[in-house]
C-alpha cells in the first residue's frame, strides 16, 4: 500500500508542472483543430499532415517550457530583445523580399521572436525598475513604450503592420498591468476613436494623404472595411466569401465536411487566417460560441495565474501573454466577421501555421511554468 502511495506521489510530481486545466482545454482546441483543418485540406492533404506535426512540437514546447523555471525567463529577455532588434535591422538592410515583403532573414521571420521577446524585455525592465514615483515613473513608462515602438516601427516598415500591432500591443499590456493609470488609458482610448474617425474621414475626401503612409493593398483592405469601395472580387473576396460561409452554417452549421463554401474552394486561405469561416460553416453558431467558451476559459486561467504570480515580472509576463492569446483571438475572429481589416493573423492552436504554433505554444508553457513555480 505505502508502495503504491509512493509511485502515485511520484507520478503527481512528474507531472506537476502541467496545468490540469489548461491542458484539458487545449486538448479540447487540439482536436478541434485537427478536424476542421482535415476538412479544410482536400484540396492540399499534406497540410493535414504537416499541421499534425506542427501541434505536435507545439505540444513538445508547452511541456519542455512547463519545466523551465520562470527565473530563466528573466535571464533570456535581455539577450532575446536584442537579438531581435539586431536582426529586424538587419532585414531592413538586406532581408529577403518575398511577395512585395521584406521580412526575412535567412528563411526566418524575426519579426515572430519580438512577439514574446517584447513582453519579455518590457516585464524584466519594469521587475528591475524600483518603485519610481512622479516624473520618474513618467520616464520609467516613456522607455518601456520606447523598448516596443522600435521593433513596431521596423516591422510596419517591412511592411507588416498586422504582426506590427501585435507587438506593440504585447508591450503595451505590460506598462497597462504595470499600472498605467486610467486617466491615460482613457485619453488613448478616446484619442484612437477620434484617430478612426478622422481616418474615415479622409478615406472619404482626401484619400491621396492616407496613399502617401499606408501600401496599396493596405489601403484597400481599409476602404473595402469601410464601405467606401465595393470590391468584392478583389480586396473585399476573402470577407465576402468568409461571410457567405458564416452565415450559411446557420445555428448548428451543414456539417462536418458537408460546407459548400470551403469544399467548392470559395474562401481563400481557408486552413491558416480562414480557418474559422470554414468551422462555423460546418458546425454553426453553436459551434462558434463552444470554441469562444474554450479560449475565455484559457484566457481567465492565464490572468489567473498572473493574479497569483509570486513577482513582478511573473505577474507582468503571465498578464501580457494571457492579453496576447486575447488579441490573436480577437483580430482574426474580427477580421472573419468583416469588423476589422484583413492583417494575417492565425486563429490560436486552430490555423496552419508552424511559427504561430510555437510562439504560443512558448506563451502556454511559460504561464503553466509560472504557475508551477508558484505553488512549489
Amino acid at each position: 500500500m505505502i508502495r503504491t502511495h509512493n509511485i502515485g506521489q511520484k507520478i503527481k510530481r512528474i507531472f506537476a508542472p502541467l496545468d490540469p486545466m489548461m491542458v484539458i482545454i487545449l486538448l479540447l482546441i487540439t482536436v478541434v483543430s485537427a478536424v476542421t483543418m482535415y476538412s479544410a485540406s482536400t484540396d492540399k492533404p499534406v497540410r493535414f499532415s504537416r499541421h499534425l506535426e506542427n501541434l505536435a512540437v507545439c505540444w513538445a514546447v508547452i511541456v519542455a517550457l512547463a519545466y523551465t523555471p520562470p527565473k530563466l525567463f528573466a535571464r533570456l529577455a535581455v539577450p532575446v530583445y536584442v537579438v531581435g532588434v539586431i536582426l529586424l535591422v538587419a532585414v531592413a538592410l538586406f532581408g529577403e523580399v518575398r511577395l512585395g515583403a521584406r521580412r526575412w532573414i535567412f528563411g526566418f521571420q524575426p519579426s515572430e521572436l519580438l512577439k514574446l521577446g517584447v513582453p519579455l524585455m518590457i516585464a524584466f525592465y519594469f521587475q528591475n525598475s524600483g518603485n519610481a514615483q512622479g516624473k520618474q515613473l513618467w520616464r520609467v513608462f516613456g522607455i518601456a513604450v520606447l523598448l516596443f515602438a522600435i521593433p513596431f516601427l521596423l516591422i510596419a516598415k517591412q511592411p507588416d503592420l498586422g504582426t506590427g500591432l501585435l507587438v506593440a500591443a504585447a508591450g503595451a499590456y505590460v506598462i497597462y498591468f504595470a499600472g498605467l493609470s486610467w486617466r491615460v488609458i482613457a485619453t488613448l482610448v478616446g484619442s484612437a476613436v477620434v484617430g478612426v474617425g478622422v481616418l474615415y474621414e479622409l478615406l472619404k475626401n482626401d484619400v491621396q494623404i492616407v496613399e502617401k503612409v499606408l501600401h496599396g493593398y493596405q489601403l484597400k483592405r481599409i476602404l473595402v472595411l469601410f464601405g467606401l469601395i465595393d470590391d468584392a472580387k478583389g480586396a473585399g473576396y476573402h470577407i465576402a466569401n468568409a461571410k457567405v460561409a458564416i452565415g450559411s452554417g446557420g445555428w448548428l452549421g451543414k456539417g462536418w465536411m458537408d460546407g459548400t463554401q470551403s469544399q467548392l474552394q470559395f474562401i481563400p486561405e481557408k486552413s491558416t487566417d480562414f480557418l474559422l469561416a470554414v468551422y462555423s460553416e460546418e458546425f454553426g453558431l453553436v459551434g462558434v460560441i463552444l470554441l469562444l467558451v474554450l479560449y475565455l476559459l484559457l484566457i481567465s486561467r492565464g490572468l489567473s495565474i498572473a493574479h497569483m504570480a509570486q513577482t513582478r515580472f511573473d505577474r507582468l509576463l503571465a498578464g501580457s501573454l494571457s492579453m496576447i492569446i486575447f488579441t490573436y483571438v480577437f483580430v482574426n475572429m474580427g477580421m472573419v466577421a468583416g469588423i476589422l481589416p484583413v492583417v494575417g493573423v492565425p486563429l490560436p492552436f486552430m490555423s496552419y501555421g508552424g511559427t504561430a504554433l510555437v510562439t504560443l505554444g512558448v506563451a502556454c508553457g511559460m504561464l503553466m511554468s509560472i504557475r508551477h513555480h508558484r505553488i512549489r
